[in-house]
């Protein structure tokens, strides 16, 4: 898997890019990471990126001329000298170009699984009031969002995005097993975990954990994933894939606190 990301920051990236699981994911050649700096590609002698708003309006809104550019150079696309507009087939082999935006669709779990699939994403963090209305229309395959409020800029949010993304890929994690469990990735959230010691300051691990009967725990441990996601975030419940026995156990749990 090959990710650029387009900031005016990459010093920002370089540091997740060189740390902990991605890290080594870059380090063994699961995924490559790049941040490109699009102030690169403005094309002009201040290299200045973003301008006024036309119509007036406070802020300054990031030019589509070094986005295209910097992208174009990702794809080793080159310009033709007169018209710098890319072809029809250009587009259509593009890779996905992800907009950072609070306008984009909400991020989850089921998006990361569909985008860690891709061979190759373009990240696009953006700074100021805006993009250029031309960016979002013409060059974008998605926009994204990590919910309702609004950061400086979308280095934060690509990385965040990035870090959910390398760890679903094959041998990025030493135990192949824990992005499965993980909370979202059922549609529930995750059940608790305990390790050693089996007692500490009066805390007891559950009995069931230290039993050694595997099928049982398993059943303990699918419980608790359904009660927990009743307790927090019982949303969740509506699109998770549940079975009869699953539904019926959430029967029980809505009822054990129900008067007789």
């Amino acid at each position: 898997m090959r990710i650029d990301v387009l900031t005016l920051f990459p010093e920002m990236c370089e540091g997740v890019f060189s740390t902990s699981i991605l890290g080594k994911a870059r380090e063994k050649g699961i995924v490559s990471l790049n941040a490109v700096n699009f102030r690169d590609f403005s094309g002009n002698k201040h290299n200045s990126v973003d301008d006024t708003p036309y119509g007036g309006g406070g802020g300054m809104v990031l030019k589509p001329d070094p986005i295209y550019n910097a992208v174009e150079h990702v794809l080793g696309i080159t310009p033709n000298e007169e018209d710098n507009r890319r072809s029809d087939e250009e587009v259509s082999v593009k890779p996905r170009i992800i907009l950072m935006c609070p306008q984009g669709k909400t991020y989850n779990q089921k998006i990361a699984e569909e985008l860690a699939q891709e061979q190759h994403l373009i990240f696009i963090c953006g700074h100021y009031e805006g993009y250029d209305e031309r960016i979002r229309e013409h060059l974008v395959t998605d926009e994204l969002s990590m919910g309702d409020y609004v950061l400086t800029g979308g280095e934060l949010p690509a990385l965040t995005v990035i870090d959910s993304l390398v760890r679903l890929q094959p041998g990025a994690l030493g135990n192949e097993t824990s992005a499965i469990s993980d909370s979202f990735s059922t549609g529930l959230l995750e059940y608790p975990h305990y390790t050693r010691p089996a007692e500490f300051r009066g805390w007891k691990v559950p009995d069931i954990l230290l039993s050694g009967h595997h099928a049982n725990i398993d059943i303990w441990r699918r419980e608790q994933a359904l009660l927990r996601t009743l307790e927090r975030r019982p949303d969740l419940l509506e699109t998770a894939e549940l079975t009869m026995k699953d539904k019926k156990t959430l029967e029980r749990l809505r009822n054990v606190d129900k008067p007789e």
